[in-house]
């Protein structure tokens, strides 16, 4: 039930106020929606809290989705990726990687329902980040899985912003180019 046409129609739906059709999206994308939460809330009880919020501002923004704009999944992912980064930000709990390889970061990507390749890419993952310079790599983590600005970043590493941006860019083409050969 998750494919564009019915997203699309479920989301115009709730623009016009139809609660059900909100119950409907509710159904079909709180799981994926959840794990996008979790993987930056980190706490169960907490991410829970801000999958209701995600679903209200999903209830009072449905008006404004323009399909032109792009696919509603992704829509919907940005809107809950969002909540939680301004959630965690606001309690002051955004944290750097834990350990020195990364490891404690790949393995909140994991999902108890993860199939066995979604896990040798974790895996592959975890080997082509421990290669990364590790500022680069800190940064890299930092930017897209923690939601840091490359502002914040310049001002943590005490770095030019375009210094930044470089490292992110050379970091993200080092790791496409380990994790292509492993795709």
């Amino acid at each position: 039930m998750r494919d564009d046409a019915t997203l699309l129609r479920l989301i115009a739906e709730i623009a016009r106020g139809d609660e059900a059709a909100l119950k409907a999206l509710y159904e079909a994308t709180a799981p994926k929606l959840f794990g996008v939460v979790l993987r930056i809330q980190r706490d169960r009880t907490a991410a829970e809290d801000v999958l209701q919020d995600v679903y209200l501002r999903i209830w009072q923004s449905a008006g404004s989705y323009q399909p032109s704009a792009g696919a509603p999944m992704p829509w919907l992912c940005a809107i809950a990726r969002n909540r939680a980064i301004d959630v965690v930000r606001r309690k002051g709990e955004v944290q750097g990687p834990v350990t020195e390889d990364g490891e404690d970061w790949v393995e909140r990507l994991a999902d108890p329902h993860d199939s066995e390749g979604a896990i040798l890419g974790r895996d592959a993952l975890r080997a082509c980040l421990s290669r990364l310079d590790t500022t680069q790599r800190d940064c890299i983590v930092l930017a897209y899985c923690e939601g840091y600005s490359r502002e914040e970043l310049a001002a943590r590493y005490d770095r030019p912003v375009n210094t930044i941006k470089t490292w992110l860019h050379r970091g993200l083409s080092a790791l496409r180019g380990c994790l292509e050969p492993a795709a």
